[in-house]
């Protein structure tokens, strides 16, 4: 077998077998969960392998340990093994930027957390992110956490890995998108922001779960904001953020 993902959680599951650029390589799972799976999705044609529950824990740290990974226990009792989720190179975000407007795209500057990361990706589906942004160096890795906590949204978003985000946002701006950075020290108001017209479309750039976006980038961005806080927290963790902003922004 070749590299593989290992996708766990009912829906990331049902997901990934629809997603037709996966190759599926088989389900190893419970009678109990192939008969749930089999009530949502056809498995005509799918390998199953069979295994009494504490085989499939068994058989899943086999695997999480080829993936060099700590195990965590598989819920529902079944696992898949699928070739590894497609990642676009930069040219794909822009030939998108060239052929299309109102565009929402995301970029997540080193957020490491696969938590946040897959709630982030989970909601940017919910409100139609055409791209998420990913740096290759310190950000999360698509994990069998991960592909649980998306629920199934990393098989419909496209995600872009990017060598350099500082390039990538400076091109973005020369081809005409928004680029809006949130950061918790900044001043500029978002509702100020949004009165900015661009036919191509938005981006809004997340920074790293404990010190925001890297300077390196921040630099580069004209439109810095923060969330006003009405309480005595005054931040809010990086996925919460997200899903705030996309509900302002992408709305």
């Amino acid at each position: 077998m070749e590299e593989f993902d290992l996708v766990i959680g009912i829906h990331s599951i049902i997901a990934a077998l629809k997603n037709q650029d996966r190759t599926i390589y088989k389900l190893v799972a419970t009678e109990d969960a192939i008969s749930e799976l089999k009530k949502q999705i056809k498995l005509d044609g799918i390998k199953i392998e069979l295994c009494a529950t504490h085989k499939v824990q068994e058989e899943a740290k086999r695997y999480f340990r080829e993936l060099d990974l700590d195990y965590h226990r598989v819920p529902s009792g079944v696992f898949l093994l699928a070739s590894k989720m497609a990642i676009h190179d930069i040219t794909y975000l822009y030939k998108m930027i060239d052929s299309k407007d109102n565009l929402k795209i995301l970029c997540l500057d080193q957020v490491s957390d696969v938590h946040n990361a897959g709630a982030i990706i989970r909601t940017a589906s919910f409100y139609g992110v055409d791209a998420v942004v990913v740096p290759d160096r310190k950000s999360f890795g698509l994990t069998p956490s991960f592909f649980r906590i998306a629920s199934g949204s990393a098989e419909s978003v496209p995600m872009i890995g990017v060598n350099k985000l500082t390039k990538t946002v400076t091109r973005m701006k020369e081809m005409g998108v928004l680029c809006l950075g949130l950061s918790e020290h900044a001043t500029g108001e978002l509702e100020d922001s949004l009165k900015q017209v661009s036919d191509k479309g938005m981006a809004i750039i997340l920074g790293r779960e404990d010190v925001g976006i890297s300077n390196a980038v921040l630099r580069l961005i004209d439109h810095r904001i923060s969330l006003k806080s009405s309480g005595d927290i005054k931040s809010l963790n990086v996925s919460i953020a997200a899903a705030v902003c996309m509900e302002k922004c992408f709305t």
